[in-house]
């Protein structure tokens, strides 16, 4: 069975001064404009005896989720791997990751 059978892929986005890397199944270009809908959201199994933090902060934040969307302006990366790695929340501050220039609204005067 080849990797293009059964996709992963890791999103990495910014949201609220952190970077967030899931790990989900499918991915779509939202019917909502400018929006990336994330889909079937892929977490590590617990069979470990060290639990990572960040990973369980994640996934009671996207418990229950069915469907995440994502605004395009906040993708940092997406990638198409072969298995899956840690999803992790991390601070931006101090990184490399620099936000997308957003517009200055014009003055209303």
């Amino acid at each position: 069975m080849s990797s293009t059978d059964n996709p992963l892929f890791k999103v990495i986005f910014v949201n609220q001064g952190q970077v967030y890397e899931i790990f989900a199944k499918a991915i779509y270009q939202s019917d909502l404009w400018g929006f990336l809908e994330v889909e079937e959201l892929v977490f590590g199994e617990r069979t470990q005896v060290v639990v990572d933090p960040s990973e369980e902060k994640l996934k009671a934040q996207f418990d229950g989720v069915v469907r995440t969307y994502v605004p395009l302006h906040s993708i940092v990366r997406i990638d198409e791997v072969e298995r899956l790695g840690v999803a992790r929340i991390s601070d931006a501050a101090g990184g490399n990751v620099m936000p997308f220039p957003m517009p200055v609204p014009p003055s209303k005067s």
